[in-house]
């Protein structure tokens, strides 16, 4: 019986699954971030390692797996790819391996077509996709310098900023004026952004405020604008990648993935469906009904050749032990 080593490794969490072809779980893992640009490459596959014998109860001997496959936050481009493959084959752990953004995971998770867009906005944004052909448009997205807006710390941000705007008069009068400082437990924005100057309150979480924009949005012009762009900004990613795989009349599926738009709030989800309407009525928009883990697995099936039965087992039991965010070692 062969086994796949899966790893989703995003920007806030790691998971690890193990299972054999025959869609059966081995072992499971959560740990923390392994996005190499955060703890570089070697501090990706030691995260990666740890969760591993988790995940089995032990350590990994050499060629425990059949195949692995990686699909990783921070891998945009295709010579960091070939740097993590080295990195993992110098472990030994399996014969074949694959690497790629998590983007294709979140994709995969949510399709058993195996082609479609997939949008993935968490700490930052990204968009994957991939034609029934397999060609694949993909962005470098690598924050503002290629262009990017996006994910909870640019909404947090802007939050923040609309915020200090409301209080001092240069912009609209706003809730997100006592609403932001309020959840870091402060007075006012000036107190907030003199407490972020001084590190008291780390700059990084900010991206814990979408929430609080979200609800405010409900009822308030400028957090409601805050949340119009973001769904602006996904549907660009979309437009793009449909143009560039020429699917604009095609019935595609848009997968979105991620915190921000698994969340499910009602405006973002409005505006994104209304407005790809507008690029092509043929698209289904909908959030992946399984985390990016199961679409790693996946993927690792897709390399061994596993039944469709296989592939739905696997579906359910990883899909299981992601949604306790549990260990699991079977054996």
């Amino acid at each position: 019986m062969k086994r796949a080593l899966a790893v989703d490794g995003g920007n806030s969490k790691t998971d690890v699954a193990i299972v054999t072809d025959e869609g059966e779980l081995v072992g499971f893992a959560r740990g923390p971030a392994s996005s190499p640009h955060h703890v570089s490459i070697e501090g990706t596959v030691e995260i990666v390692a740890g969760l591993i014998e988790e995940a089995l109860g032990h350590p990994p001997g050499g060629g425990f797996a059949d195949t692995a496959a990686l699909l990783m936050a921070g891998v945009d481009f295709p010579a960091e790819e070939d740097e993590l493959r080295a990195a993992v084959e110098a472990r030994g752990w399996a014969a074949e391996i694959l690497v790629d953004n998590d983007t294709f995971a979140v994709l995969r998770a949510g399709t058993d077509l195996g082609w479609g867009i997939a949008v993935v906005c968490g700490a930052g944004i990204n968009c994957v996709g991939v034609s029934a052909d397999g060609r694949h448009a993909r962005f470098p997205a690598l924050g503002a310098t290629t262009g990017d807006w996006g994910g909870g710390f640019d909404v947090g941000l802007a939050a923040t900023s609309a915020a200090a705007r409301s209080e001092d008069g240069r912009g609209p009068r706003t809730s997100l004026e006592q609403a932001v400082p309020a959840y870091f437990g402060v007075d006012n924005p000036r107190t907030l952004a003199e407490e972020i100057h001084r590190g008291t309150i780390p700059m990084g979480r900010l991206e814990e405020l979408p929430p609080v924009v979200f609800a405010a949005a409900r009822d308030d012009a400028v957090a409601a604008e805050i949340v119009d762009r973001l769904a602006s900004e996904v549907v660009a990613l979309s437009r793009v990648a449909l143009e560039r795989l020429d699917l604009t009349d095609q019935p595609v599926e848009l997968l979105l993935g991620g915190g921000l738009l698994q969340a499910g709030d009602g405006r973002l989800l409005e505006r994104i469906e209304e407005e790809m309407r507008k690029v092509s009525p043929a698209i289904a928009v909908r959030r992946s009904s399984s985390p990016p883990i199961v679409g790693a697995v996946l993927l690792a099936l897709d390399a061994l050749g596993s039944t469709a039965e296989a592939q739905a087992r696997a579906r359910e039991q990883v899909g299981r032990a992601a949604g306790g965010a549990e260990r699991v070692s079977v054996g």
